[in-house]
């Protein structure tokens, strides 16, 4: 009776240990290493809450790796700020309205925008230095804000 209860007790504890180790989103997805940020991949979560439910240090150490790492974030869902990726337009603000700047940014990036959106909120700067002392000053504090440069 006590070798069958142990013997249950073992595989037990090794199907919840595989299950928590394929739950790990380090080993799922290694090709993430690295991300900084984004949206949560569900499946990451859930599999290190399970882990979480039957033992609490492994799926403490579960969602620590995987955050520390960045595994949890689905891929392609945060946004960063590269220098060599950013584009000077440079045009007078006199001769353009709300609507012509509108234009200007979808032709050059691609992204529709409506500069009348609550979230947006437009600066006119004088370089590209200024724009990004102004990203230092902004970012930090603002979520999902775009900043439109208006440029001489």
């Amino acid at each position: 009776m006590v070798k069958k209860l142990l013997q249950t007790l073992q595989i037990s504890v090794c199907i919840v240990l595989i299950a928590q180790l394929v739950g790990c989103g380090t080993l799922m997805y290694p090709e993430r290493r690295g991300q900084r940020g984004g949206r949560i991949d569900a499946g990451v979560a859930i599999l290190d809450g399970i882990g979480l439910l039957f033992f609490i240090i492994p799926g403490l150490i579960a969602y620590a790796i995987d955050f520390s790492t960045g595994t949890i974030y689905l891929p392609g869902t945060a946004g960063s700020l590269d220098v060599k990726d950013i584009k000077q337009v440079k045009f007078d603000p006199k001769h353009y309205n709300a609507a012509t700047i509108e234009k200007i940014i979808k032709r050059e990036t691609g992204h529709a925008i409506k500069l009348n959106r609550n979230n947006i909120q437009v600066y006119k700067l004088k370089s590209l230095d200024d724009m990004m002392t102004r990203f230092a000053e902004v970012l930090p504090r603002i979520q999902n804000t775009r900043i439109a440069l208006n440029m001489k």
